[in-house]
């Protein structure tokens, strides 16, 4: 196989020269025609630097490299000229990043978000964009495209968004395929068809994968070769073969053997209901016509009962758009919906905004996606000790000395504090926004998806910290998730829900041992497979 891309000596610093702070030294590697190749390695080790650089897409000239070569099909990449990077970036080299909504814009529809780069390096007419646009969305799994068409962003649950993002990568047919955590927002079942979709389609195009992840389920199920990155260095490299059977460096041995381990917490049974809810109900219209009449509802929540108890975390389960997140963001008023709602023993559904205020210390959330809800304008402290200042929680000293200490106890740097969102990997933000809700100790926090972003070391340590969080202050958690083995070492209770509706709920034990519904054994059958491919790995 010839070499298609071949990356030499790459260096990336941050910072001003004299003061800057190196992120990737020496990173060398080849990419043949149609080969996949894995970069693995925990958060903040350089594996999306590495990738943004090969595009030429980090940030001048806060961003820099020192010493480099990156060579595409023979053409030197870096510092190449703006006309020669714009004929390869998102036709001939395509990169799925890792943030989907922060990457789409907000302000444009799904069609012409996808049309931008059909019309750019193609040259469709609009009816042959359309076309290709419905195509694509059917490829990756979106349902009913045609309804999909006009809709936004934040009209889509987080995996719909990164299947968008997956069919526009995909649409110009690239020669090399850059997917930064492809499937980190995504359910198991979707996970494992978006997966096969790409190996399909490399096989059909003779496409090249470059793979970044921090799940060796999936490097062992897609990728060809393996690089190990820890700070900013190769540290071993070897075909998938060799690297899950004999791992050479004790960085690699320690990524494989890495998995949320334990189980949750057996508080007393009669534990105080924190938060109770009874048939809530949150019905989205469907406007059609010139007057905008409403024709039907979304049914995103159909008549969801939850009870969540003092230091018990309720996990709820089930695919992308199953309804989910709305159900968490309705227990905390954030959404608009029907039914009984009732915290720490007070009716809250009837409530004012202004009512609810004075609530919002003791109920706090960890969103789904921590760059999107992190304000890249203000410092770590600044954005964690915003709370404490709203809720006039000590004074300025006292609530530095909070943010500090809750910083250490997500394990970061208190010093990190002084830093910007921008600054941190994706698994750091996230657990920047973890300090920002727990740093009020609040007595309900919906947990949306907070281990999804990190590598499974960091997910082994989130865990371990928010089991210990819950017992220290007698926590009550609502933990959303389409990991199941972050949920079954997490929660007590377990509920599955699709389309809006709970298919079946129960003691953790009783749904993963003997689960009654045939959708949950097929969300189980789907997430322990790839875990079983892993566990293998390890005992090899």
């Amino acid at each position: 196989m010839s070499e298609l891309l071949t990356v030499r000596n790459l260096g990336v610093e941050f910072g001003a020269s004299g003061s800057a702070v190196p992120a990737v030294q020496g990173v060398s590697f080849d990419i043949a025609k149609g080969e996949t190749l894995a970069l693995v390695g925990e958060s903040g080790s350089g594996k999306s630097v590495t990738a943004l650089s090969i595009l030429q897409l980090l940030p001048y000239p806060m961003a820099r490299h020192p010493t480099g070569s990156i060579k595409f099909q023979g053409t030197e990449l870096m510092g190449a000229d703006e006309r020669t990077l714009r004929g390869v970036r998102g036709d001939r080299i395509a990169m799925i990043f890792q943030e989907p909504m922060t990457s789409l814009n907000p302000l444009h529809s799904i069609e012409r978000q996808i049309n931008e780069t059909l019309f750019l390096h193609k040259g469709l007419d609009r009816a042959a964009a359309r076309k290709r646009t419905l195509e694509l969305l059917r490829l990756v799994g979106i349902p009913t495209p045609e309804r999909r068409l006009g809709a936004y962003p934040h009209e889509l649950s987080g995996g719909q968004r990164q299947r968008v993002m997956i069919a526009m990568a995909l649409a110009n047919e690239p020669d090399l395929l850059i997917a930064d955590e492809p499937t980190t927002a995504l359910d198991v079942t979707i996970q494992a068809q978006i997966l096969e979709l790409l190996k399909d389609l490399q096989q059909r195009f003779g496409m090249a994968l470059l793979l970044i992840t921090h799940d060796l389920g999936v490097v062992r199920k897609m990728a060809d070769r393996v690089c190990v990155m820890n700070k900013g260095e190769i540290v071993e490299q070897a075909s998938v073969a060799d690297l899950f059977v004999r791992p050479r460096h004790p960085y690699t041995q320690k990524l494989l053997a890495a998995e949320p381990k334990g189980s949750a917490l057996t508080p007393p049974v009669d534990a105080r209901a924190v938060m109770t809810a009874s048939d809530i109900k949150v019905h989205f219209p469907i406007k059609k016509g010139l007057l905008r009449r409403t024709v039907d509802y979304v049914r995103a929540v159909d008549g969801v009962s939850v009870d969540v108890r003092e230091g018990h975390t309720v996990g709820v389960v089930g695919e992308s758009g199953s309804g989910k997140t709305t159900l968490g963001l309705a227990l905390l008023r954030l959404n608009a919906s029907q039914g009984a709602i009732r915290f720490d023993g007070k009716d809250i559904q009837g409530l004012s905004a202004g009512e609810v205020r004075p609530l919002r210390r003791e109920m706090q959330v960890v969103f789904q996606d921590p760059y999107g809800s992190l304000s890249p304008r203000l410092s770590v402290g600044q954005i964690v000790g915003e709370g404490l200042k709203i809720h006039g929680m000590g004074s300025a000293r006292e609530r530095d000395a909070m943010v500090a200490k809750v910083l250490e106890e997500v394990g970061l740097d208190p010093d990190s504090r002084h830093r910007y969102p921008h600054e941190f990997s994706g698994g750091q933000r996230q657990r920047i926004a973890i300090a920002r809700a727990l740093v009020l100790k609040p007595k309900f926090v919906v947990l949306d998806e907070p281990t999804s972003a990190l590598d499974m070391s960091v997910q082994a340590q989130i865990v371990d910290l928010l089991r210990d969080l819950q017992a220290r202050y007698n926590l009550a958690y609502l933990f959303i998730s389409h990991d199941l083995r972050v949920v079954r070492a997490l929660s007590s209770h377990v509920i599955v829900m699709k389309d809006g509706k709970v298919v079946e709920q129960g003691p953790v034990r009783q749904i993963f041992e003997t689960p009654r519904e045939e959708y949950t054994r097929a969300l189980l059958a789907a997430a322990f497979n790839l875990e079983a491919v892993k566990s293998d790995a390890v005992r090899t």
